[in-house]
């Protein structure tokens, strides 16, 4: 029996909402691998402040993108695990812009409203389906990542 029998939901539900969740598993991954970026080349005064929260961030998304993959897999689907797949789906682009602490910020914080964004796309969709697990999962991250927005906005003195 597949799993959205088991769950519940309708399979054309979990079809639909995996296919938006590998969209922001790509997404995350492109985010995670732009703050790893960020954390390695951060140059200036700022490299003390910023070097441990980037860290912080990038361990952050990488247990996301865990919980995302292994979500789409409980929905029945796979999750997508090629960076060529991630790079065709990701709204988010790769950042050359790592080592300027401001610059850095700033991408920061384009990647959040392009996750959020997407996680309340998801929110709608999941609401529809009452599809519960994804629902309260893309909530939570929204409420950690609005505080997050605003935590780097502060440090952009806006």
């Amino acid at each position: 029996m597949n799993n959205s029998k088991i769950i519940g939901l309708k399979e054309t539900d979990c079809k639909q909402i995996s296919d938006k969740l590998n969209i922001l598993l790509a997404d995350y991954s492109v985010f995670y691998q732009n703050t790893r970026g960020a954390h390695w080349n951060i140059k200036g005064d700022k490299f003390f402040t910023l070097h441990p929260k980037f860290e912080e961030l990038y361990n952050n998304l990488v247990l996301k993108i865990d919980e995302i993959a292994e979500r789409i897999l409980t929905l029945g689907s796979t999750p997508n695990h090629n960076y060529s797949d991630y790079l065709t789906l990701s709204t988010i682009q790769e950042s050359k812009e790592v080592s300027d602490a401001n610059k850095a910020v700033e991408n920061i914080l384009a990647s959040f409203k392009i996750v959020i964004d997407l996680q309340r796309e998801i929110l709608e969709m999941t609401e529809k389906a009452g599809d519960e697990g994804t629902n309260s999962q893309m909530s939570d991250y929204i409420t950690e990542q609005e505080k997050e927005v605003w935590m780097y906005n502060s440090f952009l003195g806006k």
